[in-house]
């Protein structure tokens, strides 16, 4: 084929100038705004028509090609070859599977989000080059090869791809998320197949520490370190340590640890030893593990047992700190265990003797002795001699006072006081003490007969409230009773918080003494002389005064009358004139049907001061006839009968009757 020699043109005819060879220059010019949009065939051609100074026409495509070709391959190319055939389509079948293989074997067909091994290839400042047998190689920064400072070209790491090609087209590598990835494996193995594995503790936290586990941040829990208490968790920080996997939470990335786990199978065994051989009254040395406010836990060596605080020493003691600490060795006695429920309780203060051994002989019944008290209850307090060695001082023992008191009102904790020893018991080792005896007993004074001689008057406080009376304390150990009945001449007192309350002051004057039975009979009321012997001569029966009611019931009311006296009225004289009842409250003028001065007793009628068949009874009654005589009897003494007499004697039947039933004498 003839090359297309410059300034040649016998082959193509040359176009005229005239419209068509203005429209040549545009055209061309059009061409060359548009090259990035053609092929790079239809550039090379442009860039020929610019550089030969051409006048643009139409060439076939086939000849530009032959023409570009011919400048960029030297030699001869066939393109009748080119033409027939497609690209690769001239190698052989066999030809073509070698190079395939060939191909296959260099490059490898990697997918995004898995992990592969790559080789070291290069390492500078701030990467690490690695090839993946993919078509290019990838870059890691050196930062993530800290745990590998002896890195060098030719180590195989394990790497996560990330992306296969990013919009730069390189290769994105992460070691990081590769050791994340793997450490899941390694650790779901773990966990599957029971296995010890090795971590790093990195620092502490909230409740243990962290460990680093095949690049995975694993907790272990304070209560999994050991099977003691740890105190201090900084101890392991930045230390080996083996453990075991015991949970793992994929949702929360969370995996927990356990190093206890271990020594517990160690434990075991010592403890089946331990207890295979174990015997009441052996003697052991053990190292305090944990304390709590009834005892502490003694590690014997795989095995714990309990040491309650009582079993720690003869005296008495608040809390185990106070004589023992933490990590102390200690020797004990084992007192008894449970081999079933593996459960052993020991002793320290059975290796001492006891102190009640060592009391003095000359501590005897009636002796003096002094203490301190370390205990205050309910019921008395306890007094402390010697350590080991106590006293019960009984709240009753306290004070000659017969009302008992809290003891914490008498003693406190810490209080150095003396006592008298009222019982003894060496075998049973108990004691009763008493501190009142160390005073006299104010019922065997010389002078109690005469202090309080009937009808001396005293001050006293009010220490006890009952339903039939109140107890005054008129000294330390001397209290006496005061009735109901005697709290007030004038007042009906049911009972006697309607009079006073406990710790008022009340004066009283003595009725009654009795000092061999330590009894006192006391009143209030006779402070007093009695008004009813007044009353009688103002109350008499037929006179009028104005009542206030008070209280009403069924049976009738109670009405408070002039000098604060009480009278009664019964629901028949409540009655007013115009037919209505007297309410509580009501001020009414009454009559008085019947005074009784040994009874105290008033009763009175309202109504027997408008009707007049009430005045007419009212003045044939007889108050003062005797109870018990007979209708006939009352006859026989009446000379002649008239109708106001014979109204007067149902009157006195009626009131009979009614005195005979427990209800109050009604008049007519």
């Amino acid at each position: 084929m003839a090359k297309a020699e410059k300034g040649t043109g016998a082959s193509r005819p040359r176009r005229t100038t005239g419209s068509a060879g203005t429209a040549g220059p545009a055209k061309a010019k059009s061409v060359k705004d548009d090259a990035e949009d053609e092929d790079p065939i239809e550039a090379a051609k442009t860039r020929n028509r610019e550089d030969e100074e051409i006048v643009t026409e139409a060439i076939p495509v086939q000849e530009l090609r032959k023409s570009l070709y011919q400048k960029q391959v030297p030699g001869e190319f066939d393109w009748e070859a080119f033409e027939s055939k497609g690209f690769g389509e001239g190698y052989s079948k066999d030809r073509r599977e070698e190079m395939l293989n060939m191909y296959s074997g260099t490059v490898a067909t990697v997918d995004s989000g898995t992990v592969v091994e790559g080789i070291v290839v290069g390492i500078n400042d701030r990467d690490v080059i690695l090839n993946i047998g993919f078509k290019s190689d990838g870059l890691v920064p050196l930062a993530e090869f800290k745990d590998m400072p002896d890195l060098k070209i030719g180590d195989k790491v394990d790497l996560f791809i990330e992306e296969r090609e990013d919009a730069m087209g390189q290769l994105i590598l992460s070691r990081r998320k590769a050791k994340l990835v793997k450490g899941w494996e390694y650790v779901q193995k773990a966990l599957d197949n029971d296995e010890v594995i090795e971590g790093f503790v990195k620092r502490r936290t909230k409740g243990g520490l962290i460990v680093d586990v095949f690049g995975i941040e694993a907790f272990l829990p304070g209560s999994q370190i050991d099977v003691k208490p740890i105190r201090d968790f900084d101890i392991y920080v930045n230390k080996s340590i083996e453990v075991k996997v015991v949970k793992i939470n994929y949702t929360n990335d969370n995996v927990v640890v356990s190093h206890k786990v271990l020594i517990e199978k160690d434990l075991e065994q010592q403890k089946a030893a331990i207890l295979h051989n174990l015997e009441k009254g052996q003697v052991l040395e053990g190292v305090i593990k944990n304390m709590t406010n009834f005892g502490v836990f003694i590690d014997l060596g795989g095995v714990d047992g309990l040491l309650h605080i009582t079993d720690i020493s003869w005296g008495r003691i608040n809390h185990p700190e106070e004589v023992l600490k933490l990590d102390q060795t200690v020797k004990v006695v084992v007192l008894d265990f449970d081999n079933d429920k593996k459960r052993i309780s020991l002793g320290m203060k059975q290796l001492t003797p006891h102190p009640w051994d060592s009391l003095p002989a000359d501590i005897q019944v009636g002796s003096k002795v002094k203490g301190k008290i370390v205990n205050v209850a309910d019921y008395g307090a306890f007094l402390e001699l010697q350590s080991g060695v106590e006293g019960l001082i009984h709240v009753s023992e306290m004070s000659w006072s017969q009302h008992l008191r809290n003891p914490q009102d008498f003693l406190k904790v810490g209080d150095e006081v003396e006592a008298v020893v009222l019982t003894l018991d060496r075998e049973e080792r108990k004691m009763s003490l008493g501190i009142k005896q160390l005073t006299e007993d104010p019922w065997t004074r010389q002078d109690v007969l005469t202090k309080y001689a009937v009808g001396t008057r005293h001050k006293g406080i009010v220490r006890n409230l009952t339903n039939f009376g109140l107890f005054i304390e008129l000294e330390e150990g001397i209290d006496g009773l005061v009735h109901v009945s005697d709290l007030s001449w004038t007042k009906k007192i049911k009972h006697p918080s309607e009079f006073t309350k406990v710790g008022e002051t009340m004066e009283v004057q003595v009725l009654e003494l009795d000092a061999a039975n330590r009894r006192l009979a006391l009143s209030h009321k006779h402070l007093e002389e009695n008004p009813w012997d007044t009353f009688e001569t103002v109350f008499t029966v037929g006179s009028v005064h104005k009542g206030t009611i008070i209280s009403k019931n069924d049976k009738g009311a109670i009405l408070e009358l002039p000098y604060g006296i009480e009278g009664f009225a019964s629901a028949k004289n409540l009655q007013k004139e115009d037919g209505s009842k007297a309410e509580v409250g009501d001020s009414l003028d009454f009559k008085v049907l019947e005074f009784s001065k040994d009874d105290r007793r008033i009763l009175l009628s309202h109504k027997a001061t408008w009707s007049v068949e009430e005045e007419v009874a009212a003045a044939k009654k007889r108050p003062s006839q005797p109870k018990g005589k007979s209708i006939q009897n009352i006859n026989q003494q009446t000379e002649k009968s008239t109708l106001g007499d014979i109204e007067a004697l149902s009157a006195l039947k009626e009131k009979m009757s009614g005195g005979a039933s427990g209800e109050e004498p009604k008049a007519e």
